[in-house]
């Protein structure tokens, strides 16, 4: 194990001494819950501004991947925030559960059948004391909400019965809670799809005024930087508007998460050298974003190269605000950009983070299917954030 100084204990020398010397402090590398305990114990009992302090003297510029990691679960603590998981019989979103209760990262709510939910987290082995266990069916809430959801709906068809069964579903009951305030924030995905996450979004909390469509970004957490992503998920071929709307939430969540947005509309052309229908594309839709958002620094089309290397940006966009230094990074359709994250992450050894869902009323947050228990805890951490501002 690696030798941890006493920063400072307050009691006699010699009983602490004992103490520490009673005391098996090895954790190895696997054991999460260790690891969370020990995380949440140093977090709560170290005297946290003076540590930091000391810490920031000498801080670097650079964000590594782990810094940006704590960052988001510092922001989330920082005001916390109630989250609810609606998928209780995944074990991945259990164990995640138990390590964002261990941190103090948010309150939690987790959805399910309580024959279900309670057996398994005994199997893990799990302390989810902290947390809520609501089974919809048996809920206080669940005529509240049908009921909601009957008059938000009826209009276009739903009948009582419908609703009645639409609020049985996990995914419903929890988009709904969010809705009605009585969660913060929504992450679900690691057993169902996408839609399955985004359909009852747009039809109880739906896009933010002035945005007619969800997309999504990822933050690409490189060596020594943050960088977004967008939008690499959710709209396989969007329009210039969709694209101008793209490039202005992308740049609302990159300010969310403490990046300053300098945000590159890709093409495969640079400024005025190019012609052809997805080039007109992103032209048009760089000059709807300005008159949508006239304050974001934002230039396009713009190529990779001339919007990540600050040489390249030089010879082909000389004086550019954006070229060379751009931090969003906005492509034109589905196919290119996650092709481009999945390149990235994998050539420059980066962190890939998301997708981050945006331009909902409400934060939801769509996992992967094949999402590890520390992507969960990052996006509820991010969820939190989200619910912040």
């Amino acid at each position: 194990g690696v030798p941890l100084p006493v920063l400072l204990a307050e009691g006699h020398t010699y009983k602490v001494t004992r103490i520490l010397m009673d005391l098996y402090g090895r954790i190895e590398s696997d054991d999460q819950k260790k690891i969370a305990t020990a995380l949440g114990t140093f977090e709560r009992y170290v005297t946290g501004d003076d540590f930091r302090s000391r810490l920031e003297a000498k801080r670097s510029s650079k964000i590594t991947p782990k810094m940006f990691e704590y960052s988001l679960i510092d922001k989330a603590k920082h005001e916390k925030q109630h989250i609810v998981l609606p998928e209780g019989t995944s074990g991945r979103i259990l164990r995640a559960a138990d390590i964002l209760l261990r941190r103090g990262v948010a309150d939690l709510t987790i959805l399910g059948k309580e024959s279900e939910v309670h057996p398994l987290i005994s199997q893990l082995g799990l302390d989810l004391a902290g947390a809520r266990i609501i089974e919809p069916a048996k809920s206080e809430y669940y005529e509240q909400y049908w009921k909601t959801y009957y008059e938000m709906r009826k209009a276009k068809g739903v009948t009582e019965d419908m609703a009645r069964d639409q609020m049985l579903s996990n995914t419903y009951f929890g988009t709904m809670m969010v809705q009605l305030g009585q969660a913060d924030g929504m992450v679900s995905g690691s057993i169902t799809t996408t839609q399955e996450t985004i359909r009852p979004a747009l039809q109880i909390i739906k896009t933010k005024p002035g945005m007619s469509i969800v997309s999504s970004v990822f933050l690409m957490c490189l060596s020594d930087r943050v960088l977004v992503f967008g939008d690499c998920a959710v709209n396989p071929n969007p329009n210039a508007q969709q694209l101008a709307e793209i490039a202005i939430q992308s740049a609302q969540t990159a300010k969310a998460f403490g990046v300053d947005p300098r945000i590159a509309m890709l093409s495969y052309s640079t400024g005025a050298s190019g012609s052809g229908a997805e080039v007109d594309k992103v032209r048009e839709a760089t000059k709807i974003a300005h008159e949508m958002a006239p304050e974001l620094m934002l230039e396009g089309p713009l190529q990779y190269d001339a919007a990540i290397d600050p040489e390249v940006a030089a010879l082909k966009m000389p004086g550019s605000e954006v070229a060379g230094k751009a931090t969003v990074f906005i492509f034109p359709d589905l196919n290119t950009g996650n092709n481009t994250y999945k390149a990235v992450q994998r050539a420059a050894s980066a962190v890939a983070i998301g997708p981050v869902l945006q331009g909902l009323n409400k934060p939801v947050n769509d996992l992967s299917r094949g999402c590890t228990v520390e992507d969960i805890v990052n996006t509820v951490a991010i969820t939190a954030i989200q619910a912040q501002h």
